[in-house]
């Protein structure tokens, strides 16, 4: 089997110099992709679109830091134009970009956040992926070779409350963008899947265990790698159409790929009977 069978193939992962985000920008340069690794912070330190860029070349591919404000059209659009100059192509775009909100909502009413909650959520989640995509889409079908794949991340939270409403709306947003862009690009050759991580161990809940406002889910938390490894395993399965529209965690379908993270562990995940099932 060829050891970097994306090698050659184009990636952009939204909000990836940490979390989930990082995390799947590693798993695809394991692969030997060619990441642009997008957000708000450069530079020499731990969270930033740089160190993540070195990170994914450590791993075997190649990564692209470029800072841009995903609350800005502008920026979004001139991310892919400079991808159409510099690559000429575009194979993977994952949309994983999602502001916690400063302070953190873990709870409380509608009524009693600022609305500035909503626009973190639902503008930066759920908006700015609906704006990536359409530029992404675009890139990919001037392409008669590209794999044309897309990824949304979300989580339980599109299904049963989690957090707060607004939370929960950007999350419902965006499996239905999953849903709706798969049947919009399916004669195309776009093949659009939806992730829901269990507990994934990022910097920021981490952080959350420690300070004891959640608390750690020994069976299942999952590492960001293990979301990567996922997109990845998704990436070179000529067979993803099959589960094109579909909204899937990523532990079940780890363990279809039989996938492991760097831990060598395999969290078995929680999963949900009302997730989309039907091929589009």
């Amino acid at each position: 089997m060829n050891k970097k069978p994306l090698l050659g193939k184009v990636a952009v992962v939204t909000g990836s110099s940490r979390g989930i985000g990082k995390g799947i920008a590693v798993g695809l340069g394991e692969l030997g992709a060619t990441v642009y690794i997008t957000g708000r912070s450069s530079g020499t330190g731990p969270l930033t679109i740089d160190a993540t860029a070195s990170l994914v070349d450590e791993a075997g591919g190649k990564g692209v830091p470029v800072e841009i404000d995903l609350g800005k059209d502008d920026e979004i659009q001139g991310l892919f134009e400079n991808i159409r100059k510099s690559e000429g192509r575009l194979d993977i775009h994952v949309n994983n970009a999602f502001k916690i909100p400063n302070p953190p909502v873990w709870g409380g009413k509608f009524w009693e956040h600022p609305i500035q909650i909503w626009d973190d959520q639902v503008g930066i989640g759920l908006r700015s992926a609906y704006i990536a995509s359409v530029h992404a889409v675009r890139l990919m079908m001037e392409q008669d070779d590209s794999i044309r794949f897309m990824v949304n991340i979300s989580s339980s939270g599109s299904e049963r409350y989690a957090l707060s409403a607004s939370y929960g709306i950007a999350k419902m947003g965006t499996d239905r963008l999953t849903r709706d862009f798969a049947i919009e690009g399916k004669e195309d050759g776009l093949c659009v899947i939806g992730l829901w991580p269990s507990q994934v161990l990022t910097e920021f809940i981490v952080e959350s265990i420690e300070k004891g406002d959640i608390e750690l889910d020994e069976e299942n938390s999952e590492t960001p790698l293990y979301t990567g490894r996922v997109i990845g395993a998704l990436a070179i399965d000529p067979n993803r159409y099959e589960k094109n529209g579909q909204v899937l965690t990523t532990a079940e379908v780890a363990v279809h790929y039989d996938i492991s993270d760097e831990r060598g562990k395999q969290p078995k995940g929680k999963r949900n009977p009302k997730m989309y099932r039907e091929t589009i």
